[in-house]
């Protein structure tokens, strides 16, 4: 149950400053890491600030988002969801410039096919990056799996994510068994499924219950159509003399509407600039964005040689 559940618990934040102070936290260890190294050269000027890593966010983002839509067998809702999930939640402890982000999004979704016992082998996973020979994809399975410790680790070992894709078909029943003024529930569907696409895209997930974002796409949907549902609300939801539990949902439904209203895909061709000083940093500093976690370094077990770098393959293979 979410009441009860990691979800909750651990991965649900008051504000968005709370999650930019952390996304800030991790780029600032990130830079000054790099300063440590002691390279000759190393300056500011080389590395990506808050900006340009949202920016690389929002686009790895979406590049995980199409593979997904696009994945044969067809990927279930759910299992696109934990993926998006994933993605978020290990790039609020940890910067671009550490873990590229090419390798970490495909990472979430093999992972998230596993939790969600989405049936498919690892060599079906990466014949969907149909760009790439067998050879090519061959290596990039080795990186997946040599990530996925990595992944889970920082996620804390919380695999379980809630998404709102059960929420809203139990309130669609509810709707059908105990609305009788609206006549096809069915009809807000198509709706609702878009606004939770549009949702994951964003923080909501990491601010709101799945419940409430399930109820959100639901009266966003009616409000769409022309239907008012605020009777909904107040008798079959018993908040009618609840008047500050009703205020509160309404400033939920408006923070929420309010994030996906400023989202915005980031420009190409701000995006092409901040991929090549990407690419820069991972090739000046591959202790931190090539390393394989393949045992316990900081144990004093001997690690393994990484077989592969991640310069092997490039964006254009996800397509």
């Amino acid at each position: 149950m979410f009441h009860n559940s990691s979800h909750k618990k651990c991965w649900l934040f008051g504000t968005e400053d709370d999650m930019e102070l952390l996304r800030r936290e991790a780029n600032e260890k990130a830079r000054n890491k790099m300063f440590a190294s002691g390279k000759p050269g190393v300056s500011e000027s080389m590395f990506l600030d808050r900006h340009a890593e949202e920016v690389l966010f929002r686009h790895y983002e979406k590049r995980l988002l199409d593979f997904c839509n696009v994945f044969k067998p067809v990927m279930p809702k759910s299992v696109v969801g934990t993926a998006i999930m994933y993605f978020r939640r290990f790039y609020l402890n940890n910067s671009l410039m550490e873990h590229h982000p090419r390798i970490i999004m495909l990472t979430c979704a093999y992972l998230s096919c596993k939790v969600d016992e989405f049936n498919v082998s690892s060599s079906q996973f990466v014949g969907n990056l149909l760009q790439e020979t067998p050879a090519g994809q061959e290596r990039v399975l080795e990186q997946i799996l040599e990530y996925e410790l990595l992944l889970i680790q920082q996620l804390n070992f919380h695999l379980v994510v809630h998404n709102p894709y059960r929420p809203m078909e139990g309130l669609l029943i509810d709707l059908k068994t105990r609305y009788p003024p609206l006549d096809n529930p069915e009809s807000l569907r198509k709706s609702a499924d878009d606004f939770l696409t549009q949702a994951a895209m964003t923080d909501a997930g990491l601010l709101f219950p799945p419940s409430q974002i399930a109820l959100t796409a639901i009266l966003n949907s009616a409000s769409r159509a022309g239907l008012n549902m605020e009777s909904y609300l107040t008798e079959c939801m018993g908040l009618k003399e609840d008047k500050e539990k009703l205020s509160k949902m309404y400033e939920t439904m408006r923070r929420m509407k309010n994030l996906i209203k400023k989202y915005e895909l980031p420009k190409p061709e701000e995006v092409n600039v901040y991929k090549q000083k990407l690419e820069r940093i991972h090739a000046e500093f591959p202790s931190a964005g090539s390393k394989r976690k393949r045992g316990y370094e900081d144990d004093g077990h001997v690690a393994k040689e990484p077989r592969i770098t991640e310069e092997e393959w490039t964006d254009e293979d996800l397509i």
